[in-house]
């Protein structure tokens, strides 16, 4: 048989095998070099870049290709680990209670939250749950490390779209079979484990003996489905329980379902059926609802809360939702004044660095703490403050002319990443202070096992934007996006919890609006870029998704959030 050439890109090292032969062999023979070790390859190896494609290790390698074997330290890795482990689940979700359904909701910041749902909906549309008690969940996890510990097979298969349907009509998932149906495809991957079938959007590790790590921890109607974090392979971290965000998602899972859009597939055929612009004008008049109770809530404080700090991650529409906010608080009769965080910064030469020397304008150390708390408190005080400027071409603050007070029906809104960070104002009475948390939690699913990540909703909208307003390429985007995700890890995402309010940006119909826009720019991304990968991976997302007409976009108002990103706002 003729050999082939891979170049294992872990060790810089070339190697022949055997035409055909699978990616598991080769990994079993590369990674246990050491030159390898200390790369990708430290934990278990669960998947494989080839030629910059995402691959399983069942991939037969027919003709020569460079290989980047991947662990868990990796995203695509971590994301193989969450999807394997997920399908063991659903299997012992489906053997334990085979009237019932797992419904994988939303991403929480210690997993995934899992509810176990009753066939049949309430009389509104929304989820019928069955509350398992914590002996049963307890039950689940042991029943699922038997799985692991039997190392049984995950096998793939082609199935037509007439039996993969079947198949999911008997599992009682209607939104898998509204998926199916809504994309029209010959034919449809579906996997088996120990002889029940499902379908995951990517990879899975070969067998059920890589998944050791997890843990089920009752949370709320459900239970919170746990694995290792970033930089903890090995082990789970203690749950933690962040009720405010879970309320936001599960607000908007609700809502999603009572407007009996599910998933993607009921999503689809929402727009199929052109019914789209009631949607929209729904999800619309919703956000206003919002915006509204938001300022009541700081209106019933107006005795005491002179400001307003909103915080949120990257492209979570904090800039329109303080916009919004400021239009609501004057219709009840107060008078917000801006005043953007930024201008707070320290002067170029003392701010602080990260570990590659670069300048780290997310740390809290890059704002001049003690000039805002200074004239924060003399603004409470009544007194005239000058407002600083920025330049951050010369990297020094400047004033002016600029003065501010706060009179008696004045409220003073200002919006940056460190909002919800008390340390930001140590020296400010917090009774004055009012914190709303923004940001896109999106609990739409693809289906009932395959969640949304709420990161790549944000990042597409980050893509759009900055293309649109700064010609940012898109690789550039998905390549810094990592770097973007670490810094609301340290500086945004542990203080959510410190929010009076939380204002859910995410729109229902926005992922068809967003495709029609990043597609285009996603499919420019040559396959030797490092972020082709990733690219790939979010136009196979993308793909599932039916995307709107320009005059079905021409209907988003000029103040929605999402005129932010793709433009038109009038705020």
């Amino acid at each position: 048989m003729e050999d082939i050439r891979i170049f294992c890109e872990n060790d810089g090292k070339s190697y022949s095998f055997p035409m055909g032969t699978d990616l598991k062999t080769i990994s079993d023979r590369i990674c246990p070099t050491v030159a390898c070790k200390r790369t990708e390859c430290e934990t278990d190896v669960l998947a494989a870049l080839v030629d910059n494609q995402l691959k399983e290790l069942s991939f037969k390698a027919l003709t020569t290709h460079n290989v980047r074997f991947i662990g868990y330290d990796h995203p695509d890795g971590r994301r193989t680990y969450i999807r394997s482990l997920c399908f063991v689940l659903q299997n012992v979700i489906r053997e334990m209670y085979p009237d019932k359904v797992l419904a994988i909701d939303y991403s929480l910041p210690s997993g995934l939250y899992c509810e176990i749902r009753e066939k049949d909906e309430l009389y509104d549309g929304r989820p019928k749950v069955y509350f398992a008690t914590d002996d049963e969940i307890e039950k689940i996890q042991n029943r699922m490390k038997e799985i692991i510990q039997s190392d049984l097979p995950f096998k793939k298969t082609k199935q037509t779209l007439e039996d993969a349907v079947k198949l999911f009509e008997s599992n009682g998932q209607k939104e898998k079979v509204n998926l199916a149906r809504s994309l029209g495809r010959i034919s449809y991957s579906v996997y088996f484990l120990d002889g029940q079938a499902d379908t995951f959007h990517g990879p899975l590790t070969p067998s059920t003996g890589y998944l050791r790590t997890f843990d089920l921890s009752g949370f709320n109607n459900g239970f919170c489905l746990q694995y290792p974090m970033d930089g903890s392979y090995g082990k789970v971290l203690p749950m933690k329980r962040q009720s405010k965000l879970a309320g936001a998602l599960k607000e908007h899972s609700d809502w999603c379902a009572i407007m009996d859009v599910k998933g993607v597939g009921s999503l689809n055929q929402t727009v199929r059926d052109g019914k789209i612009i009631d949607l929209i004008n729904l999800s619309e008049a919703l956000h206003e609802r919002k915006y509204a109770d938001i300022a009541d809530q700081i209106y019933a404080r107006r005795g005491s809360v002179k400001i307003v700090f909103i915080a949120g991650p990257s492209s979570s529409g904090k800039t329109s939702t303080s916009k919004r906010l400021a239009l609501q608080c004057r219709i009840l009769g107060l008078n917000p004044k801006v005043i953007e965080l930024d201008n707070y910064f320290v002067d170029r030469e003392f701010t602080p660095r990260d570990e590659n020397g670069e300048y780290d304008f997310e740390a809290l150390e890059a704002m001049d703490l003690d000039f805002l708390g200074k004239q924060l408190n003399e603004l409470l005080e009544g007194r005239e403050v000058e407002i600083p400027k920025f330049d951050f071409k010369e990297g020094r603050r400047y004033f002016n002319g600029n003065f501010m007070r706060l009179e008696d029906k004045d409220i003073l809104i200002m919006e940056g990443i460190h909002a919800l960070n008390p340390a930001m104002i140590p020296g400010v009475d917090n009774s004055k202070v009012f914190r709303v948390y923004a940001s896109a939690l999106t609990s739409l699913a693809i289906d009932e096992n395959n969640n949304i990540s709420t990161s790549d909703n944000r990042m597409l909208r980050r893509m759009i934007r900055d293309n649109r307003t700064r010609g940012i390429v898109p690789e550039d985007t998905i390549l810094r996006w990592q770097s973007v995700r670490r810094g609301e890890n340290r500086n945004i995402f542990p203080f959510q919890e410190n929010s009076d309010a939380i204002f859910n940006s995410a729109h229902i119909f926005e992922l068809p609006v967003l495709k029609y826009y990043a597609e285009p720019l996603l499919r420019r991304i040559a396959p030797n870029s490092p972020a082709y990968t990733e690219a790939t991976r979010i136009l196979k997302f993308l793909s599932y998704i039916v995307e709107l007409s320009p005059q079905e976009i021409a209907a988003i108002p000029p103040t929605s959030i999402l005129r932010e990103f793709i433009a038109g706002q009038t705020l």
